[in-house]
């Protein structure tokens, strides 16, 4: 057998999704707080057989009671849901732990997206300047929602420093989408 490197036709990512307790209360911080917009709703899903387990790997009678897709920006989609399951835990993984994880949003001013977050009462990590070695030029700092998603805000309005020697392929720049 033959195997290719990466995805065939793969283009990038188009959604994040994540789970919340309270879909009323994730749209209100997602729109007013983050400044997504919601596209629609869908759901509920449920089903009588196997279909969550087989196409999902969760428990078969869990159940979708409602879904919301989003935009930020010119960023990745989130697909946002609140589930019900019978096995449902209400543990939410630190960063270090196996599967933790954060979602991270390019701001133009980092500092005025931090005093915005903690105007909206947003529990707000210290902020971190990059000082040297290949993201020299970059800010960023770590927060929590309301459910305990940790996401960051970045910024590097003037690029960072491997962007001045790299040969190649770079990372792709929320600055310059098109690119």
């Amino acid at each position: 057998m033959v195997f290719t490197r990466g995805i065939p036709g793969a283009r990038g990512a188009d959604h994040i999704g994540f789970n919340v307790p309270d879909l009323d209360a994730a749209t209100d911080f997602l729109v007013n707080v983050i400044g997504c917009e919601e596209v629609h709703p869908n759901g509920p899903f449920s089903s009588e057989d196997d279909w969550m387990a087989s196409h999902l790997d969760i428990h078969p009678r869990s159940v979708t009671k409602r879904m919301k897709l989003f935009r930020l920006g010119h960023g990745s989609n989130f697909e946002v849901f609140e589930y019900t399951a019978p096995d449902q835990t209400d543990y939410r993984p630190k960063n270090s732990d196996m599967a933790g994880h954060h979602i991270a949003i390019y701001v133009d001013d980092i500092d005025a997206a931090i005093d915005h977050l903690k105007a909206h009462n947003v529990t707000v990590f210290e902020k971190t300047i990059i000082e040297s070695g290949p993201t020299l030029g970059e800010s960023w700092c770590y927060f929590k929602t309301p459910w305990g998603l940790y996401m960051e805000v970045v910024s590097y309005p003037n690029g960072k420093a491997y962007e001045r020697t790299h040969v190649g392929r770079k990372l792709w720049d929320p600055r310059t989408p098109s690119e």
